[in-house]
């Protein structure tokens, strides 16, 4: 009890800043090429957004979180305000916009994996004046956590409030040098890695465009940047470029670990994937809530692994998403 007998307000474990999605899923034998149709499974609504999915992954573990992030006032942003509240997100700062709330297309294919299309609506006016007016939220968060489905000027404003940022890179985009040095750690996939460093060599060879996140840097050949080969090597090029930590994830293979104390690879429990939608966001989640309640980033991550390998074993994003239980008998 302070001096006017009001109990102090806990910080929270994590507070999420990002992205709500409605995800829209149909599975498919095989994915159409141009022009082409393709018959589909019936069409499944679920709740979803990274922002959401990595608050919603945490709190199914026992975290206390908070999600600051925007909605819609339709259908869809009811329904995901009530999901939300169901699992026991903090909601003070998940505001309503004049704009639908954002929805994400997603196709299944026979082995679990997918393609997403993103359509952002009310995401894309998650504004700096958000943060500014949550700044007592994200500043007293053991553990802030950020990905790129909302603009990046509200990204960097919050990682800028924040005591530690755990920042996933996805989707990949060029985002400058002061966000990546308040990284601890940067979370990317071997993709994004090699999206990223892409960028920093084309603007070290003064090129005028990013390259997109298929490969190729526009306005020039494909190819044209060079490759690190390895994610070890990747980890290594991507700690020169200012993050203090970094963590690559490896999907079945689990993920690998870099920072002033050397890289790590921590392992993946063997399982049977049947959809992978989420799985990124799922580790991401688990590993914001283990930072927070203060283990090393190597045991962080290979708990998230094993969260990330219980997550695919099920269709959906979030309704996929494990118990503490759940993980433990994994």
């Amino acid at each position: 009890m302070n001096d006017l007998g009001t109990r102090e307000i806990e910080p929270y474990d994590v507070v999420v800043v990002g992205s709500v999605n409605a995800d829209l899923v149909v599975r498919v034998d095989r994915r159409p090429g141009p022009g082409e149709t393709v018959l589909g499974s019936d069409l499944a609504t679920y709740s979803g957004g990274k922002g959401a999915n990595q608050a919603v992954a945490a709190a199914r573990l026992g975290a206390r979180v908070s999600l600051l992030g925007r909605v819609g006032a339709d259908a869809h942003g009811r329904l995901l305000r009530e999901s939300l509240d169901r699992d026991g997100v903090d909601l003070g700062h998940l505001h309503e916009s004049s704009t639908p709330t954002g929805v994400a297309l997603i196709s299944v294919g026979p082995e679990g994996d997918n393609s997403i299309i993103v359509s952002p609506g009310a995401n894309a006016h998650l504004s700096e004046e958000d943060v500014a007016a949550a700044a007592g939220l994200i500043g007293s968060a053991r553990v802030v956590s950020m990905q790129l489905e909302t603009p990046l000027p509200t990204v960097l404003a919050a990682a800028r409030a924040a005591r530690r940022v755990v920042f996933n890179l996805s989707p990949p985009a060029p985002v400058p040098a002061e966000l990546l040095s308040l990284c601890d750690p940067l979370v990317v996939n071997e993709h994004e890695a090699s999206f990223i460093l892409r960028t920093a060599a084309h603007r070290a060879d003064g090129g005028e465009h990013a390259p997109s996140s298929t490969g190729e840097t526009a306005g020039s050949a494909p190819g044209a940047a060079a490759e690190v080969a390895t994610p070890a090597e990747q980890a290594e090029a991507l700690l020169a470029l200012g993050p203090r930590s970094v963590v690559i994830t490896l999907g079945a293979n689990g993920a690998l670990v870099a920072g002033p104390d050397g890289v790590t690879t921590v392992p993946s429990p063997r399982v049977e994937a049947v959809d992978t939608t989420g799985a990124g966001d799922a580790f991401t989640g688990a590993l914001a809530w283990r930072l927070a309640r203060g283990d090393t980033l190597a045991e962080a991550a290979a708990f998230a692994a094993r969260v990330g390998a219980a997550t695919v074993r099920r269709p959906g994003a979030q309704s996929s998403y494990p118990t503490l239980a759940e993980v433990e008998g994994l």
